[in-house]
């Protein structure tokens, strides 16, 4: 079994699990590989190495070094939790959102929380009207059941 270290093209870092490196790059290939956060598909194995206990660790050169910033992971698992609090506590309403949101801000149906799909016109005509909303992306695999 191979754990190999993945990042999709928004900079999302996470795991993946294989059996061998060819069906890696045979999943990847048909498509099959895609981002937990955002279902990105344009997945890169990030560099990793083994740990190796050879001694004490060699000091740092001094001087400037080049550093460059990865995604907080701490961030990434707060909003997938966010996410998740989300889907379990509203309704999907599917492509009926900007309906149903306007009968429920104007009293035509009961006050709930609800989620779905609008376009970014119907969610600008929402927000005129005094109607609160917010687009939250979720992750396709939190759209289905997980294997």
């Amino acid at each position: 079994m191979k754990v190999l270290d993945l990042q999709c093209s928004a900079h999302h870092q996470f795991e993946g699990w294989f059996a061998s490196e060819e069906e890696f790059q045979g999943q990847l290939g048909r498509g099959l590989v895609e981002c937990p956060l955002c279902g990105d598909r344009a997945v890169v194995k990030l560099l990793s190495a083994p740990r190796l206990n050879l001694g004490a660790a060699a000091p740092a050169p001094a001087g400037k070094q080049e550093v460059m910033a990865t995604p907080d992971a701490g961030l990434q698992a707060a909003w997938l939790k966010m996410v998740r609090h989300v889907m379990a506590n509203t309704e999907d309403v599917g492509e009926r959102f900007a309906e149903e949101a306007r009968k429920i801000h104007y009293g035509e149906a009961g006050e709930r929380g609800i989620r779905g799909q609008a376009t970014p016109e119907q969610t600008r005509a929402l927000l005129e009207e005094g109607i609160g909303v917010l687009p939250l992306p979720i992750p396709k695999a939190l759209k289905e059941p997980l294997q």
